[in-house]
């Protein structure tokens, strides 16, 4: 049952949908339901949601909501989204709470992966 006010899905922009859709499999081994050319849906990524073509990037510095990833084994991820093609726009560093990088993916959206 899901609680009403609660974040339920997220969307994403993707400039080229095939390569997002290669990077997070590669990377992070996620599985995606296509819903025609233009949208991908997400599946086993934690939270619900997927990719819409677009020509947006979205980063922090354009005033983008930041998605954090967990990673139980950060310096694993951080080779799994190099090997994938990922760009570290943030080496590993120490934060109250844990270590954490950023990345972008082949299409130019920043996100960060954090643990304990």
């Amino acid at each position: 049952m899901k609680d009403t006010g609660k974040i339920n899905y997220l969307e994403i922009p993707s400039s080229d949908l095939d390569k997002t859709k290669a990077f997070f499999s590669d990377a992070f081994g996620w599985k995606f339901i296509d819903y025609g050319p233009d949208y991908i849906a997400i599946e086993d990524a934690g939270i619900d949601g997927g990719f819409y073509r677009s020509p947006l990037v979205a980063t922090p510095e354009s005033g983008s909501v930041l998605i954090v990833l967990y990673s139980k084994t950060l310096e694993e991820t951080l080779t799994g989204v190099k090997a994938a093609g990922g760009q570290i726009v943030k080496e590993i560093f120490a934060f109250p709470g844990g270590r954490r990088f950023h990345f972008t993916d082949l299409t130019g959206n920043e996100y960060a992966v954090w643990s304990e």
